[in-house]
Parts: C-alpha cells; structure tokens; sequence
C-alpha cells in the first residue's frame, strides 16, 4: 500500500471518528454559532468604527472557531490516545509516523472549514452581512492559514497533559486567551491595559486577522499579524520537540 493512501486511510478514519463524537463535531459548530448569534444577532448594539456588529463579530467568532476546531480535537484527542497506548501502537505498525499527526491536522482544519462556512452562512442571511463573494474566499482562506499555529499549539497541549486532565487544561488555556485577546466582545471595549496585554496572545492575532478579512476595524498589519503568529508556531515546535523528547527518556530511559 502506498504511503499515499496509507495518509488518506488514516485521515478518513480520523474524520468518521471525531464526526461519531457529538461531543466534539456538534459542540466544535454550535458554540461560536451560538455565540455569534447572541451577540452579533439578536442583542441590540452599536457599530465598532462603522462595522455593524454582527460583521464585527463574525471575524472574531470565526477566528475562535476555527481556533476550538484544532486546539480542542488536538489537545484533549492526542492526550486521551497517548494516555490509552493509542499512539505507541500507531508509532509501532508499518504507518508512516508522521501520518497520525497529518490527519489530525487535517481534519481539524476540515471542521475549521465547516463551521466557518455554517458561521458565514447564518451571517449572510440572518445578519444581512453583505461582502463581495472574493471577500468571503478571502476571509475563510485567511482565518484557515492563520489556524496552522493553533494546530501546533494543540499537539503541544496533547503531548503534554495526562489523559484525565487534558480537557479540563485544554478548557483552562483556551476560554481565557479568547476572552482577553477580544474574540468574545470587541477588544476596543477592554480597558486600555487590557488591550496592550492581549497584543502578546497569539488568538489576538488571529482574531485581528479574521476583522482584516471581513471588512471591520482592525489593528496592526496583515504581515505583522502573521509574523507573530510565525513566532508563536516556532515556540509551540520547540515545545513539542521537547515533549517528544521528555516522553522518549520516560518510556526508554
């Protein structure tokens, strides 16, 4: 069997198995969409510098989707299998060792790509957001690269935690970064200091990016954005290679 396949094979197992988990497939949609529905739809505000909230907040809530699609399946999934011996019998058959990891990632990103599109939809035709069909490509393309980071930052978290706590500190690591880094409610509404500490989170960046997209108001450069959030996959790397390595001398050493 070709190394080819053997990826695809692992990746459309990987995909029945986290859609058989309502746990994950349904909750990974309909919390931003509930989100994004409570505040961007059906509670009265204002415009943020001439952007109606519910477009506001489509670039942010998607931004936090895509980010729960990667960070919540990787994290707590790898942890849970790693606890279990999942993973030193996939590092064991003749699969290419890389191939867990690729399809993981990779239905990650496809269930970034689900929600965004059910997000987008309901802001389409419930909001009234308005955006030139190139735009609409653009966003999602731009929110979806910008979610490859998170994918490092949930292996990390996965080769990290123990199997029972993985959830809870997958929970722990991603409720409060949305929150401050003004996924949730619009960053220009914290308090100045708030602000200036949420420039140092990588889901501020994403979510900046994810305003670029959708036409709101914005800080910072597309480049600078994803610059830095280059600088935070860099550091997740650094941390799985140690991970890696601290896991080898426990099972060897």
């Amino acid at each position: 069997m070709s190394n080819m396949k053997l990826y695809w094979n692992e990746t459309r197992f990987e995909f029945l198995k986290m859609l058989r988990m309502p746990a994950y497939s349904v909750s990974t949609v309909a919390y931003p969409l509930a989100f994004y529905i409570m505040f961007g739809l059906v509670l009265p505000t204002s415009k943020i510098k001439g952007a109606g909230m519910e477009q506001y907040l489509l670039g942010t809530y998607g931004a936090f989707a895509v980010i729960s699609a990667t960070v919540l399946s990787l994290g707590a999934g790898i942890a849970v299998e790693r606890g279990l011996g999942w993973l030193a019998v996939k590092q064991a058959s003749p699969m290419p060792p890389s191939a867990y990891l690729v399809a993981k990632t990779l239905v990650a990103l496809l269930f970034s790509l689900i929600v965004l599109v059910v997000l987008f939809g309901v802001g389409w035709f419930f909001g009234g957001v308005e955006m030139p069909l190139a735009q609409w490509f653009s966003a999602g393309g731009l929110l979806l690269l910008g979610s490859l980071p998170f994918t490092l930052l949930g292996i990390a978290i996965g080769m990290l935690a123990g199997p029972n706590s993985a959830p809870g500190l997958v929970n722990m690591i991603h409720l409060p970064l949305a929150f401050f880094s003004g996924l949730w409610i619009p960053i220009v509404m914290m308090p100045e200091k708030m602000q200036q500490v949420a420039a140092f989170l990588p889901y501020y960046h994403l979510g900046q990016i994810g305003l670029m997209g959708v036409g709101a108001h914005s800080q910072g450069t597309l480049l600078g954005h994803f610059g830095a959030l280059a600088g935070f996959a860099a550091l997740f790397t650094g941390i799985i290679l140690w991970a890696q390595s601290r896991n080898s001398e426990r099972m060897y050493g």
